[in-house]
């Protein structure tokens, strides 16, 4: 995984969508299920931006940013359905999201702006993964696994992360949609 080094005075942040109970704890099973040792570290989510470093003191711009980025969005329906890969480019294996795509892509362009701007890597696409780094055979199996996966709930906030010293992600704050 690319995780960006972080110095004194830094924080490593992320911004997602979290999956919700009972969805979350299936998806930690899939994903746990492959050998993946980031199954207990990073919980099941829909990332709106990537791991990013910022300085302490930015952080309550951060999440004044995130706060009216949020209160400019409605709560929508999100539905995963099915398994995909972004095999060969990349060893991971993720569950489709078919419903909710736009306004995942709004609020990844609303996040990632302003003080978080960056450039992306890839194109954005919203998914939630469920084998990263994995043998081949367990990217296979997870692919199989999760093919007739469906889920939907409603999505009523976005969360700010942070990376902690252990290796875990965890909720720093949640802004509510609307």
């Amino acid at each position: 995984m690319r995780i960006p080094e972080r110095g004194d005075g830094q924080a490593r942040i992320g911004v997602s969508l979290t999956v919700p109970e009972p969805f979350g704890t299936e998806l930690v099973d899939a994903r746990r299920a492959t050998g993946d040792e980031y199954a207990d570290l990073i919980p099941p989510h829909v990332t709106l931006l990537g791991p990013t470093v910022v300085d302490i003191d930015d952080l309550p711009a951060v999440e004044e940013h995130l706060a009216r980025v949020a209160q400019g969005a409605e709560r929508f329906t999100l539905r995963l359905r099915g398994a995909a890969t972004f095999r060969p480019v990349s060893p991971v294996v993720f569950v489709q999201v078919v419903q909710g795509i736009a306004e995942c892509e709004q609020l990844e362009g609303r996040v990632r702006s302003g003080l978080l701007e960056q450039e992306l890597r890839f194109h954005y696409h919203p998914h939630v993964t469920v084998a990263h780094e994995v043998a081949d055979d367990a990217l296979d199996a997870a692919f199989v696994a999760m093919a007739d996966y469906d889920a939907a709930f409603e999505v009523t906030e976005i969360d700010l992360y942070e990376h902690g010293d252990d290796g875990v992600w965890r909720t720093r704050r949640s802004f509510p949609l609307g």
